[in-house]
């Protein structure tokens, strides 16, 4: 087997091509990932802070639990193979979306009562203890949310490769940047949702009973929402749009991608091993406040539950900004390479004055700080991905699209666990809890110098010139 193989195997039929999507489409299928948005804010922002700081479950215990639902990454290979051998409802994506959608929708709305269980004995407990009760609970909430993700793996995987086959190569990178800033306007939308619901928890010291009720109904209600999205994102889409028939004659090749193989190709050449290397860091550091930024809010600050909530939404809408801003007026002036490590600094930068703003306890600076901190987070992200488009060969997409998925969900996951363990270490390390949470924050600001020197490691050209040659030949070793 060689590239060219890649080209021979295009079908050389003649049929009546699919109408295009339009803009309006675009935004369309963006509802969808705007839902998963929604519910990034519900569970690593809201409930993560109701577990830390109203029911003193130990902030270790519950970034692990809730990072489980990246953990199961993996299968989202799995999902798609699934989708293209098997579809449901006559459909090859559109089945997988709802029922991954219902079914995390019905997943989170229950985790939040296993939330209370648990709540409870830590109560009666006078403490967080490894009884048998509270372990019990634990291993359920843990269940649920390894249910969770793989259900939005069963749900996201196919739709993503829905985006594939509704979109041509003139247009795809336009549905990609729309579709992605979505997720960024449901993150933004998540906090004002959770704010509104939230109202009657503005009093610091509302009961635990008013904040149980708020909260139960607030996941209820907005997962309904997320399910509404999905439907309406892809109902009729693939019927009309989808392409997938005409590219029907790859999909026996495609099958044959397993995740060991995948991972061979990914480390066939010695830069794309370096670029992923620096995007696991580079993610890593970004998100390792995930977990702790509410807490944070509330313990430094003394912020009520909807202020935290609001937290995401400043850096949700500086990211907002940034996306497409970057993509047209930076990138061609200064280059991909040097606007990512712009990106990696300034976002380093941003850390040290969520640090400063701990320090002073000006709220206003924090929220200010963390307006910047999407800003750059947006300028960090079109950069990165822009190279990510440069180190992918053409012939195995498919593989490097889905591998950057997998990845980005695992550092995610580590990050949310990673985030929780750190802060625990701090807490036991210093003695005010603006000191531990520093901790977290100084790791990212010096995780974005080290991305900085990994990138600056990565060569383009090298990787233009020996890919094709590397994953033809790993390709051929596997799959002959």
């Amino acid at each position: 087997m060689n590239t060219s193989d890649f080209a021979k195997s295009q079908p050389t039929g003649k049929t009546k091509a699919p109408p295009k999507i339009n803009l309006l489409m675009m935004f369309r299928l963006g509802l969808f990932q705007m839902g998963l948005g929604i519910l990034t804010v519900l569970t690593v922002g809201v409930l993560n802070r109701v577990m830390i700081a109203e029911l003193a479950i130990p902030a270790g215990v519950t970034s692990i639990v809730l990072a489980i639902s990246q953990f199961v990454a993996p299968t989202r290979i799995w999902f798609g193979q699934m989708s293209d051998a098997k579809p449901l409802f006559g459909y090859h994506r559109t089945g997988y979306v709802w029922i991954g959608a219902a079914l995390f929708a019905l997943i989170l709305s229950l985790s939040v009562q296993v939330v209370w269980q648990l709540g409870n004995l830590v109560q009666v407990a006078d403490g967080w203890q490894w009884t048998i009760e509270i372990s019990g609970w634990t291993a359920l909430l843990a269940l649920l949310m390894a249910l969770y993700g793989l259900a939005v793996s069963a749900s996201s995987t196919p739709f993503f490769t829905l985006l594939v086959d509704v979109s041509d190569e003139d247009n795809r990178g336009q549905l990609i940047g729309i579709v992605w800033s979505m997720m960024t306007v449901g993150l933004a939308v998540g906090g004002i949702t959770s704010k509104v619901l939230l109202n009657p928890l503005d009093d610091i010291n509302a009961s635990i009973e008013l904040v149980r009720s708020s909260i139960s109904w607030l996941f209820v209600v907005v997962p309904i929402i997320v399910l509404g999205l999905a439907f309406v994102a892809t109902v009729g889409v693939e019927k009309k749009y989808s392409r997938y028939a005409s590219r029907s004659r790859l999909v026996d090749r495609e099958d044959q991608i397993t995740l060991g193989r995948a991972l061979k190709i990914l480390t066939a050449s010695r830069q794309t091993g370096l670029f992923f290397t620096f995007l696991v860091v580079m993610t890593l550091s970004l998100f390792l406040q995930e977990a702790v930024l509410e807490p944070y809010g509330g313990e430094v600050f003394g912020m009520p539950i909807p202020e935290t909530s609001f937290l995401n939404t400043y850096w949700a809408l500086g990211m907002l900004v940034s996306l497409s801003a970057t993509g047209f007026f930076l990138i061609p002036r200064f280059g991909k390479r040097r606007t990512t490590q712009f990106g990696c600094i300034s976002v380093a930068f941003c850390f040290i004055l969520i640090i400063l703003s701990g320090f002073t306890g000006n709220v206003r600076m924090l929220q200010g700080a963390l307006v910047l901190f999407g800003l750059f987070t947006g300028v960090l992200t079109t950069g990165a991905l822009s190279l990510m488009l440069d180190l992918t060969a053409a012939e195995a997409a498919g593989t490097f699209v889905g591998a950057w998925g997998l990845a980005q969900a695992m550092a995610r996951g580590l990050a949310v666990a990673s985030g929780g363990i750190i802060l625990s270490v701090g807490e036991a390390l210093f003695a005010k809890p603006a000191l531990a949470y520093d901790l977290v924050f100084g790791l990212q600001a010096l995780g974005m110098i080290v991305a900085v020197g990994l990138l600056n490691r990565v060569n383009v050209r090298e990787f233009q010139d020996n890919a094709n040659r590397a994953i033809a030949t790993v390709m051929e070793s596997d799959l002959d």
